[in-house]
């Protein structure tokens, strides 16, 4: 689904698939490569949509795509709803936790992870990393045979011999498996001096990047917390910190500060994250030292729409706008607030606002634009939220929201066919074949033989699984 903030709750799943095999190594070198790879593996990760943030994180990246050479990439950056600082790479996506937003206090911060996560992709380090796991397997086979052979001819013999042989079986996927994540160990280093190259090459500090790791040293250190280097797949805080210390200082850019605009961008969103994490508490919580700042006001905003009072948040937000007319977000946010009033044909205005600031283009405004002139009622209105749905949809094809959204646009249209089928094609994009043949064929019956729309519905209702 692609929900904005105000559907948290409806998040989109994302799953992956870890092939079984006999050997317990298989899985442990597996669970070993990154924690959150493997959370993504077993379970869903719940992913959040919002226009404001993955804007804020574009901008923030940019630059660094740019030095590391992955304009031209096709890298997503994809929000995942944890309240722990974590990011982490699979294939061409790099998954930012909101959690690593909310704690930050700088963009740079923010930064220099999106750096380090840069690194990871220009270095190829997971295509090499495959080939270290199949290594490791492969090691972890051969030495299990052979302490296997080695026990079978001890035995044979007659011989005590054959605990030797136990032992080989036994060290053989710990072999493997330290092998493995020593290879862990040199790709994070080389991926914290990419992110320092980066930073400096786009006249950024890598403060932030530091502030960071010392953090993490300071919070391991409290916990008393002892990590045997040869067990996890990531050096250990104090090597990383006096590595990046070093690298940071000597940069000429390391006393240089975030931009006041940033730095205000920076909190509304955290203020954002915080109202809809917990409220208006955990706002007041998170900027306890500056109640005034924008992105204090921002949140309580947000907190006091999400609890039903929409006139306090409608004259909030209004004077957020007053003070910066040309943000694209806070129109957006009107915009939903106007929604939960019942003001759908104010709510257009708001979103159409935004629409035509922001700079992103982002398919979720032009969706939400779509289903305020949807929530109008007005038959009037359908053409014009079928346009902006379809241009959503054209933008982010797997934004099942948008699916339903249009489908019912084309209904108040009275174009039913294309609403069966725009309701197929958005159940087949989420996975769902069995509704996305129902609604593909209720389509089929009611169009003419051979128009693209029949064809396309065709393709649905014949599609199996192995295609």
């Amino acid at each position: 689904m692609s929900y904005r903030w105000s559907s948290i709750r409806h998040m989109s799943p994302l799953r992956g698939k870890v092939r079984r095999a006999t050997l317990a190594l298989i899985a442990a070198t597996v669970a070993v490569v990154s924690s959150a790879v493997a959370s993504q593996a077993q379970t869903r990760v719940p992913i959040v949509r919002d226009a404001e943030i993955e804007g804020l994180l574009v901008d923030y990246a940019g630059p660094i795509f740019r030095t590391a050479g992955l304009t031209h990439k096709g890298i997503d950056i994809v929000l995942v709803n944890d309240p722990s600082f974590n990011a982490f790479v699979a294939g061409r996506r790099i998954f930012m936790n909101t959690g690593a937003i909310a704690t930050s206090q700088t963009p740079n911060e923010i930064i220099g992870v999106l750096a380090h996560e840069a690194g990871h992709i220009a270095g190829g380090h997971q295509e090499r990393l495959r080939d270290q796991i199949a290594r490791a397997r492969t090691l972890a086979v051969v030495g299990s045979l052979v302490g296997i052979g080695a026990a079978a001819a001890a035995s044979a013999a007659g011989s005590d011999a054959s605990a030797v042989g136990g032992g080989l079986a036994t060290m053989a996927p710990g072999v493997a498996q330290r092998s493995l994540l020593r290879y862990r160990r040199t790709e994070e280093m080389a991926a914290d001096q990419a992110a320092v190259k980066y930073l400096n090459a786009t006249g950024q500090s890598a403060r932030g990047m530091l502030e960071t790791f010392q953090r993490f040293a300071r919070e391991g250190s409290l916990a008393g917390v002892r990590t045997n280097p040869y067990e996890t797949s990531h050096p250990l805080p104090r090597e990383r910190v006096a590595l990046l210390e070093e690298l940071a200082r000597r940069s000429p850019y390391f006393d240089r500060r975030d931009p006041p605009a940033l730095r205000r961008r920076h909190d509304m969103a955290r203020g954002k994250i915080a109202a809809y994490a917990g409220g208006a508490p955990a706002v007041s919580a998170m900027f306890r030292n500056n109640p005034n700042s924008a992105g204090a006001r921002y949140g309580m905003a947000i907190a006091s729409f999400l609890r039903g009072d929409t006139r306090k948040a409608l004259a909030d937000i209004d004077r957020l706008i007053s003070e910066n007319r040309n943000n694209p977000y806070l129109h957006e946010m009107k915009g939903e607030i106007l929604l939960a009033a019942r003001q759908p044909e104010n709510a257009v205005a708001s979103f159409s606002r935004a629409a035509q600031l922001d700079k992103h283009n982002s398919s979720i405004i032009r969706g939400r634009l779509g289903f305020a002139y949807l929530s109008t009622g007005d038959p009037a209105q359908a053409e014009k939220a079928i346009r902006e749905l379809r241009t959503a949809i054209s933008a982010d094809p797997d934004n099942f929201a948008a699916y339903v959204f249009l489908s019912r646009a084309y209904a108040l249209a009275g174009d039913v066919a294309r609403a069966e089928l725009t309701q197929a094609e958005g159940y087949f994009r989420a996975g769902n074949i069995k509704d996305a043949k129902r609604f593909a064929a209720r389509a089929q019956r009611k169009m003419q033989r051979g128009t693209p729309g029949w064809q396309r519905a065709n393709d649905i209702v014949k599609y199996r699984r192995n295609q």
